[in-house]
């Protein structure tokens, strides 16, 4: 199963009856949630490579490490995202998305440990890192093809 893929059902069902339902007329659609994500990830100092640098270094190595890893991804928490992050990617994801900081939270702590995982196969970081994964991501998904970047998952 693709990112694309988990996302979508991931976020349907952690956020259905929310103002997030993809489902719902005038609910936003997957493409824009991820796109959101990847665009606040992307302008954190260092892109996807600083986010996940200033979460190991900030006392969740261990989850970073099991996102990375080839096993089962580790849950994060909005609160330990922001106090690692700070609320300025949250507060970007829920100014562009139209929705409260809070569900900004658990969009990206239910979004980003996917997000590694999918930009580290084998459960080892790509050779030109993660920062470049995650552009090559962010262009795929705003360009909609979803089938090389979003293409089969482990």
């Amino acid at each position: 199963m693709g990112l694309f893929d988990i996302a979508e059902s991931m976020l349907s069902s952690a956020l259905s009856g929310g103002t997030l339902g993809t489902s719902q007329p005038g609910g936003l659609n997957t493409q824009d949630i991820l796109g959101t994500v990847m665009g606040a990830i992307n302008n954190h100092p260092g892109g996807l490579g600083g986010v996940v640098q200033s979460l190991s270094q900030g006392g969740l190595s261990d989850v970073v490490n099991g996102w990375i890893g080839t096993g089962t991804n580790p849950p994060v928490t909005p609160g330990q995202l922001q106090g690692v992050l700070g609320s300025g990617p949250i507060n970007e994801i829920a100014g562009k998305l139209g929705i409260s900081p809070d569900m900004a939270g658990t969009v990206l702590s239910q979004v980003l440990p996917h997000i590694v995982d999918h930009l580290t196969p084998n459960g080892q970081v790509p050779q030109g890192g993660l920062t470049g994964a995650g552009s090559s991501l962010l262009q795929s998904i705003l360009g909609g093809s979803f089938g090389g970047a979003m293409g089969a998952g482990r």
